[in-house]
């Protein structure tokens, strides 16, 4: 009972009867106080069975069993002694007290005292069997049953009163030990399961977190590059057409009121997912193929001419929302990039291809510097090309960017179609 930790507190179903709960909790702490005190439990085990073998020798009870009831009765309570004191051991060392028994048996057996706590001996073999490899074990059953095997062959008569009863008690403590040993061992390993499960819980929600983190960080760099980048364009050329042109800064400043009106609210929008739900929340679906012509009338407001060229018919099924989004932010940063890089007659062009297994969208810059590629590790270093290419590989697709031969930039994004496999 001492010798295995038993399952945890409150394990045990609503329905469990009230006589097997009482049990249960009585167990529980027995085990919890043979945790806090080793020793004192150690020591009352020990007792009772001191006690009960100087019982049985003070009794006459040996002479019931023995073979020769004329042994010495100081030798035979020297072995009650010597079978019973060494059990204050028995959990630290099992083997070594069954090594200090096997004299005291091997005098019992040749005496013909036969006193009964020679039984003894077969609990630390059962600890032997409960925690010791299977090595250990086959050394305690010799050192147990080997006096009584050769008693058996020397002297007549003890084969079935001794040898047997030897042979059968440690057969049955052995298996015992070995059923509470597999329970055991089964239990812990149920228990490393549920600790490794709860790991693993706990490491999926920390890549989600830092995933949704990464992508509302890569909506807030289009966002506000963006659109800061659009305001800038407008207030230069405002700035340009104040004197010469009132109607045309005037127009500058309108524009510019409408990015902002239309920054601030796809901030609300992004910001809104780390508050808690509101019941009267607004919502707003993310950009689409279909914005992209708004998204190129405000850049062109900005001072960048651009054009938007198809080929190719769009599929029967239209790609999947996320798909959509990546091309439009794909195509945003681009043009983003554009503003802030490139020369001020920097012209730029968006094509946009459908294949019957995808699309592609290309977008280019003439007459410009293009933005740098990222070449080194530095914070913030390349971070809107880097998060293009984040998107291309959320669709298992692929995204180029780089300067051309004859000047300019140009990125280029492939996604595969939704059903097509990666």
């Amino acid at each position: 009972m001492n010798d295995e930790k038993g399952p945890p507190p409150g394990h045990l179903t609503p329905g469990t009867a009230p006589l097997t709960l009482y049990v249960q909790d009585l167990l529980q702490r027995l085990r919890a106080f043979d945790r806090r005190r080793p020793m004192v439990w150690d020591l009352t085990v020990t007792a009772f069975w001191v006690v009960v073998a100087v019982l049985d020798y003070s009794t006459g009870g040996w002479r019931t069993v023995a073979r020769d009831v004329d042994a010495p009765e100081p030798l035979v309570l020297l072995m009650s002694l010597c079978f019973s004191v060494p059990l204050l051991r028995r959990r630290r060392r099992p083997t070594a007290v069954l090594v200090l028994m096997a004299p005291a048996s091997v005098l019992n057996i040749w005496t013909g005292a036969v006193v009964q706590a020679a039984l003894l001996q077969l609990i630390p073999a059962y600890t032997i069997a409960l925690r010791l490899p299977l090595r250990a074990l086959a050394r305690a059953g010799l050192l147990m049953c080997l006096p009584a095997a050769v008693a058996a062959l020397v002297i007549p008569g003890t084969a079935d009163r001794q040898l047997v009863s030897y042979l059968w008690g440690f057969a049955f403590v052995t298996l015992l030990a070995l059923a509470v040993r597999t329970r055991r061992e089964y239990t812990e390993a149920l228990v490393e399961r549920a600790h490794r499960l709860e790991r693993e819980r706990d490491q999926q929600t920390q890549l989600a977190a830092a995933a949704e983190r990464a992508r509302i960080a890569r909506e807030m760099h289009d966002i506000i590059g963006h659109n800061l980048s659009v305001i800038t364009g407008l207030a230069d050329g405002g700035a340009y057409a104040a004197a010469k042109s009132p109607e045309r800064a005037a127009q500058a400043l309108e524009a510019i009121g409408t990015t902002s009106r239309q920054a601030l609210a796809e901030l609300r929008r992004v910001l809104g997912v780390l508050r808690e739900p509101a019941p009267a929340a607004e919502l707003a679906p993310q950009p689409s193929l279909a914005d992209l012509d708004a998204l190129l009338t405000g850049v062109r407001e900005a001072g960048l001419p651009v054009r938007l060229t198809v080929h190719g018919s769009p599929p029967h099924l239209p790609a999947s929302p996320g798909r959509q989004l990546a091309v439009y932010r794909v195509v945003q940063e681009s043009l983003t990039n554009t503003l802030k890089h490139a020369r001020p007659e920097a012209t730029a062009e968006v094509t946009l291809a459908y294949t019957p297994t995808g699309l592609e969208v290309r977008v280019t810059d003439t007459n410009g510097e293009g933005p740098q590629a990222p070449t080194n590790d530095e914070p913030g270093s390349g971070r809107g090309i880097s998060g293009m290419r984040e998107r291309a590989s959320l669709y298992n697709g692929t995204l180029e960017s780089g300067r051309l031969p004859t000047g300019g930039w140009q990125t280029r994004l492939r996604l595969p179609l939704e059903d097509t496999p990666p």
